[in-house]
């Protein structure tokens, strides 16, 4: 028993080496799992944002065309989403080409990586706008129109995060991308132009187009109204009081004046 009490004493110190040491690990674990969800979840905003805005340019240039030449709501519904897949495309293809893919390699990637985003954004996005009465039948110089827009778009940008993060979480969507970003090298030729759009950027241009195609719509419908306002304002007929008076009054003065002349 003697010899029994001081090896278990002497254990005690290393079990609880032993427990800090593992305790030590799992907290760099959490530290670098926690670091990992955090970049998934700013490449997975940044890739929405990309897609927000080409299928945002994309809908209101199919829609103004649209209109412009005439075409029906279905056809013009059909041009817009087109657009919006072309613009979404564009908008990831030119990191890539700026970092030294081809165009038709870049193509490639982004065709792999952000379909089923955009696919996403335009189904919630058309749904959103058919349920909102009045919305699809609105022009484009109409508040209703804008208004419906951004409630759209905002439903599309929910329902497409989660799927891009999901995808960026097993290596797909736009991590086959994300390889490309930065690549090596001086980028030298027309490469150069190619803007790099951060997220806060591209955000405050989806916020300032609609704010801007709303204050123009709420501003066409204003100077639309004033004329009307003011032809009715002149329409406005005499009151007979009014007119019988100022008729009575005249015919006084007539008579007055006559008599003084004679």
């Amino acid at each position: 028993m003697s010899h029994h009490t001081p090896h278990t004493h002497h254990m005690d110190p290393h079990f609880e080496h032993v427990e800090q040491v593992d305790h030590s690990g799992h907290e760099g674990y959490d530290a670098h799992t926690g670091h990992d969800m955090g970049g998934i979840n700013k490449m997975a905003l940044s890739a929405t944002l990309h897609c927000l805005t080409g299928c945002a340019i994309g809908e209101i240039a199919g829609l103004m065309i649209g209109t412009a030449i005439g075409l029906s709501t279905g056809w013009t519904v059909v041009l817009a989403v087109s657009l919006a897949f072309l613009f979404g495309y564009t908008l990831s293809t030119f990191p890539l080409v700026k970092s030294g893919l081809s165009v038709g390699a870049a193509l490639s990637v982004v065709f792999a990586a952000d379909t089923l985003s955009i696919a996403t954004m335009e189904v919630v996005d058309n749904a959103v706008m058919a349920l909102i009465p009045g919305a699809m039948e609105a022009g484009l110089v109409n508040w209703v129109f804008w208004v419906s827009m951004m409630i759209a778009l905002g439903a599309a940008f929910l329902a497409a995060y989660p799927v891009n993060r999901y995808l960026l979480a097993r290596g797909k969507g736009h991590a086959l991308t994300h390889a490309y970003h930065g690549g090596t090298g001086t980028v030298t030729g027309v490469r150069r132009y190619i803007p790099n759009l951060s997220s806060t950027t591209l955000a405050a241009i989806i916020i300032a187009f609609m704010l801007v195609g709303l204050v123009v719509s709420v501003a066409a419908e204003m100077g639309a109204a004033e004329p009307e306002r003011m032809g009715h304002a002149s329409a406005t007929p005499v009151p007979a009081s009014l007119s019988g008076g100022s008729a009575a009054s005249s015919t006084w003065q007539h008579a007055e004046h006559e008599q003084a002349s004679g």
